[in-house]
């Protein structure tokens, strides 16, 4: 799969650059897929009850409402049929981008198999929903969809007679099979919300809600899309006659001349076919996965910092087992942790500067241990020269941090920016393995482990614990959200920060009076 991901890896990275010029990081529309796509069903639903008080069930009377809407109030409901039907398109859209942005980071195996096998049929759900739509307006449109539709689903098995013999002349046709279709255009939408229900369930702090102005922006431009170019029908539909021309929307059925003259045998197994590689992908090949976070209850406090700070509800504290003076004690489900290592960059034993005892924190990660990044540490510090000698923190999933290694910069990998714990950069800095560090991770808004450049940006801010020390020294700390393709940034960042740290000189620690000292080290606890 890697030959697939690649390029639409490339694709959304060029793309969200590109958005980035335009968009703040929280605003940009390629990071903001999912939240959009609630806020276009919320738009699909207000306009589809609005226009639906005008519409009429009837087969001759639907496609009169409908020109009704359009022609005589174009600037009510004429307006509104217009949002409604942009707004579909633009709900499909997100949906399929949003997938396939998740393919393309590889966001879609391994314990995120459910998030994914829970996508796929709501796309198919709001994808149905929409071509039900187009029978509503009973146009020529309508009745090419109709008929298509109807001669494909006799192929089933499962009907007692055949459904396209409705659409056989105007006198098969009744009322009561629009109402049946405007019952399955409100059903199939709110199977699809159940369905997202189901799809977040497994997803912490999920955020369903764009920013402010994203909303206000999206919302306003397809309010003018629908003014300057309102949705029109195409004739009356005449199930006496067969349309001469159609204007196929190939958005939506791009798929219907093939269904229109390929056998049905070869149509069915192809889409089923389809659909059983998209829900196996997970699978094609599994996801060698990095061991979950294990927890050492020796040193485990039952604080609650790495429940709080787990991007994937993977965490959850339980009543104390070993006897300790403890409320309680956090347990991982294997099932859920995709080893970012977030939980151990929040908890406070996850310090360096413990000499007495083996650095063994209350959670850690078996295959990127605290004891294995301090190590790297030094092993770096030590190897490094020179008067502005830098220490990179980068994580692996922006990639770029490795490429700037040399003489005087050092590198040391993380899963994720979450996993340094702000103790580590007191501990480069103060123990001088480096005259200033640079952290590299992912685009702002865009990471990985969706909450690592946030909590990271939190604990350095202090609004978030464990937060970094008064003590360190902010001029010779640089954060990078470079993400995939922010190597040159990344440069110049290393530039900057060595041309500052040759004029500071090397540390040199500041002198503390023990009321200082108490005071700071309370902050810490």
């Amino acid at each position: 799969m890697h030959f697939v991901r690649r390029p639409l890896r490339a694709g959304f990275d060029a793309g969200e650059r590109l958005f980035a010029l335009a968009f703040p990081a929280n605003a940009n529309p390629l990071l903001n897929l999912g939240a959009l796509g609630f806020f276009f069903y919320w738009i699909v639903t207000v306009s589809g009850i609005y226009v639906y008080i005008f519409f009429d069930t009837g087969v001759t009377q639907a496609f009169a409402s409908i020109e009704y809407m359009t022609n005589e109030q174009w600037y009510a409901a004429g307006l509104m049929r217009s949002l409604h039907r942009y707004a579909s398109d633009a709900l499909v859209a997100v949906v399929l981008l949003h997938i396939l942005r998740e393919f393309s980071r590889d966001r879609y195996r391994g314990v995120r198999w459910f998030n994914w096998v829970t996508g796929v049929p709501v796309l198919l759900f709001i994808y149905i929903a929409g071509i039900s739509g187009y029978w509503l307006v009973w146009d020529n449109l309508a009745q090419y969809v109709a008929i298509v539709s109807t001669e494909w689903l006799d192929h089933l098995p499962f009907f007692g007679q055949p459904i396209a013999r409705n659409f056989l002349s105007p006198e098969t046709l009744e009322s009561r099979f629009f109402t049946l279709m405007i019952f399955m255009h409100i059903a199939v939408p709110l199977i699809a919300l159940i369905g997202l229900w189901v799809h977040l369930q497994r997803v912490s702090k999920p955020r369903i809600n764009p920013p402010r102005e994203l909303a206000i922006g999206t919302a306003l431009a397809l309010l003018a899309l629908s003014a300057v170019y309102p949705a029109t029908s195409q004739g009356a539909a005449d199930l006496a006659k067969v349309p001469g021309s159609i204007g196929l929307d190939w958005f939506y059925l791009g798929a219907y001349p093939l269904l229109e003259t390929l056998p049905g045998p070869v149509t069915w197994s192809t889409a089923v076919t389809l659909l059983i590689i998209m829900v196996a992908i997970p699978w094609l090949p599994p996801m060698k996965r990095q061991r979950a976070a294990v927890v050492d209850l020796a040193n485990c406090n039952g604080c609650t910092r790495c429940m709080n700070d787990c991007p994937y509800s993977a965490i959850t504290m339980q009543i104390r087992s070993d006897g300790r003076p403890f409320e309680g004690e956090a347990v991982v489900d294997p099932n859920l942790c995709v080893a970012c290592g977030i939980c151990a960059g929040a908890c406070p034993t996850s310090t360096p500067f413990r000499r007495l005892s083996d650095l063994i924190p209350g959670i850690d990660l078996p295959d990127r241990s605290m004891a294995a990044i301090r190590a790297e540490v030094e092993d770096e510090g030590a190897r490094i020269t020179g008067p502005a000698r830098i220490m990179i923190f980068g994580c692996i999933n922006a990639g770029v941090a490795m490429s700037c290694r040399s003489d005087n910069v050092g590198v040391v990998s993380l899963n994720c920016t979450g996993q340094l714990p702000p103790s580590f950069i007191d501990y480069v800095i103060s123990q001088k393995f480096a005259d200033g560090v640079i952290i590299a991770g992912c685009s702002e808004n865009s990471c990985h482990n969706r909450f690592g450049t946030r909590w990271t940006a939190d604990r350095l801010s202090g609004a978030r614990d464990p937060n970094l020390r008064a003590r360190v020294p902010r001029e010779r700390l640089v954060v990078v959200w470079a993400g995939r393709l922010g190597v040159s940034m990344l440069r110049r960042e290393i530039s900057t920060l060595a041309a500052r740290l040759a004029i500071l000189g090397p540390f040199k620690p500041k002198m503390y009076s023990r009321g200082a000292i108490a005071e700071e080290e309370k902050s810490d606890a």
